[in-house]
């Protein structure tokens, strides 16, 4: 016997979620739509492998289409079209191949993600052999108290304060 909260998720739920996913929403996106938590969303697909089914089927979807996307545009594509034009007053409708070249930043992206052994940024070294540490002892005098050092500037402004007493006025000198 179940205890606790009655779930609130419907059967149709797995074909709306399923759509979802086919246009990239996230786990967040589909508990927005449902109005539930993620939480409850991770429940879902826990307990209704319909559900579960759905989502996988539908994001495994949307990736690929991405993929295939991000693969045209790393190699370059064309396409047929169409441009409307006006020729002596009249609409005209002109075909034409619309070329798109390769583009350097999707290649470097696919070829990362796809080839990391082979593309990737970081270039990993393996070191051999050892490294000799030597530790060096230095005896230093204990640092200086606080009431010491007050008493050392105290000399050392007492000597300087003498020293300008002493000192010839400037421009007396003839």
């Amino acid at each position: 016997m179940r205890t606790g909260r009655p779930t609130s998720f419907r059967p149709e739920y797995a074909e709306q979620a399923h759509k979802l996913c086919l246009l990239g929403a996230t786990d967040a996106d589909l508990a927005s739509f449902f109005g539930v938590s993620v939480v409850t969303v991770g429940n879902w697909k826990l307990n209704h492998p319909s559900f579960l089914g759905a989502l996988k089927a539908g994001k495994a979807a949307a990736d690929a289409h991405v993929a295939e996307r991000l693969y045209k545009r790393a190699t370059g594509y064309e396409h047929d079209a169409v441009k409307i034009m006006l020729v002596d007053g009249q609409p005209a409708h002109v075909p034409y191949v619309e070329r798109y070249p390769p583009d350097t930043t999707a290649c470097i992206f696919w070829l990362k993600n796809r080839r990391p052994d082979a593309w990737r940024d970081r270039v990993q070294q393996e070191h051999s052999g050892s490294v000799a540490v030597q530790q060096q002892t230095i005896d230093r005098p204990p640092a200086e108290t606080r009431e010491q050092w007050i008493a050392r500037r105290q000399r050392e402004l007492a000597a300087q304060r003498r020293s300008l007493a002493t000192a010839e006025p400037a421009g007396s000198a003839d």
